[in-house]
């Protein structure tokens, strides 16, 4: 069985959870407005995670807590460091794709799948995108609908919203 360290972070949106393993990042939460709503997630998804010390992953918390705070970061480094699981190359190759997709920009479904050859894919870009283990690192919510509508988001439509108002407002 694979290792895995827990650790929280604090941003200015609330508190995101963070899984490690020795094959990579294996997921980041979404901001939640306690520290213990962020520890029940990540318990709920790894029970046997263990405690990892404050100092683990400080670049990439350093980070979270600079793009919460409106500022622009580029996480395309940490698309490196990510614990993809096996067996999935469409679904890798469309997270690598949107993990490309600059601060305050979006893409549409359809682009993203042109991208990874294979323009009739929106669909299953859109399911890709509902199986991100990674929001932020790999940005979900700057993919959009045809005519760049909201569509789809784990964290919700009222999130994803947001988050791209504040993109919006930094780039400008």
């Amino acid at each position: 069985m694979e290792h895995v360290g827990l650790t929280v972070v604090d941003t200015e949106w609330g508190w995101v959870g963070l899984a490690t393993s020795a094959r990579g990042l294996l997921g980041v939460g979404f901001p939640q407005p306690t520290e213990e709503e962020a520890w029940r997630q990540l318990r709920e998804r790894w029970p046997e995670g263990d405690l990892l010390p404050d100092d683990s992953l400080s670049s990439l918390k350093t980070k979270l807590q600079q793009y919460y705070a409106g500022q622009p970061v580029d996480f395309r480094a940490e698309v490196s460091t990510l614990a993809f699981p096996a067996g999935q190359p469409f679904y890798r190759q469309v997270w690598q794709a949107v993990g490309n997709i600059p601060y305050g920009e979006t893409r549409t479904y359809g682009e993203i799948a042109a991208e990874v050859a294979n323009p009739k894919a929106s669909r299953a870009v859109g399911a890709a995108m509902a199986t991100n283990q990674w929001p932020i690192i790999i940005p979900c919510h700057r993919v959009v609908g045809s005519g760049f509508r909201l569509t789809g988001f784990g964290g919700g439509l009222e999130l994803k919203a947001r988050l791209l108002d504040m993109e919006k407002k930094t780039v400008r």
